[in-house]
């Protein structure tokens, strides 16, 4: 009889996590330092801009002039303190368990690129030309995608209100991000805020995360095998 013993095997250091935080958040400090005209001059020249690539000569201009590396500088610019602190509470609440399944490197990537995409596909939706996109929103979006790919059987904690009490009750995953999900959809076409959120941008994001996690399912299982030793 063979017993597979699990190798005695450290694990590995999880940085990607807390560097995508402090860079989110080191960023929109350093901005909030700067002159008001300083401000609007920095986000005008890093941030995405709606408009431009819906036509070949737009895509060959935005190769040329590097314009294209705006779909992931954006991702760092925020407008105030709720829209950063709400994607860093997200980061926090599904980026951690993504990480430690997919890996920093497959993490990162996955953030990095499913946030370009997200803005790529803000750019393209919203109709009128110039409009400023910035934010993580689109990226953290990707990681929900990805955490419903790779934990469908999860369950999150919910706190709901019980007249004075609050009872901490705990939701399947795929019920509250699917309630997210059609949230997203109809909020695209009527949503509040309509213009100022790009809310297709968490749509394309989500989309791509869930593909991402799904396509690298076989890497990510190897990489747990070899976590544990098998």
């Amino acid at each position: 009889m063979f017993i597979a013993i699990p190798s005695r095997h450290k694990s590995s250091l999880r940085w990607a996590t807390p560097l995508l935080f402090a860079g989110l958040w080191g960023c929109f400090t350093w901005l909030t330092l700067l002159p008001d005209a300083e401000q609007r001059a920095l986000l005008l020249d890093w941030g995405a801009l709606s408009g431009g690539l819906g036509t070949p000569t737009g895509w060959r201009q935005a190769f040329q002039d590097d314009s294209l590396l705006r779909l992931v500088s954006a991702l760092f610019l925020h407008a105030d303190w709720a829209h950063l602190l709400g994607n860093l509470v997200f980061l926090l609440i599904f980026g951690l368990p993504a990480e430690r399944a997919m890996g920093s490197w497959r993490f990162a990537l996955l953030f990095l690129l499913g946030g370009a995409v997200a803005n790529l596909a803000a750019v393209i939706a919203i109709a009128t030309p110039d409009r400023l996109i910035i934010g993580a929103s689109g990226a953290v979006s990707a990681l929900i995608g990805a955490y419903l790919a790779l934990f469908p059987g999860a369950r999150l904690g919910v706190v709901v209100p019980l007249g004075l009490f609050l009872q901490f009750v705990k939701v399947p995953a795929a019920l509250l991000i699917g309630v997210w999900a059609l949230l997203q959809v109809v909020f695209t076409f009527i949503g509040p805020a309509f213009g100022a959120i790009a809310w297709s941008a968490h749509l394309a994001g989500f989309a791509f995360g869930g593909g991402f996690a799904l396509l690298a399912r076989a890497g990510i299982a190897r990489r747990m095998r070899r976590t544990r030793g098998y």
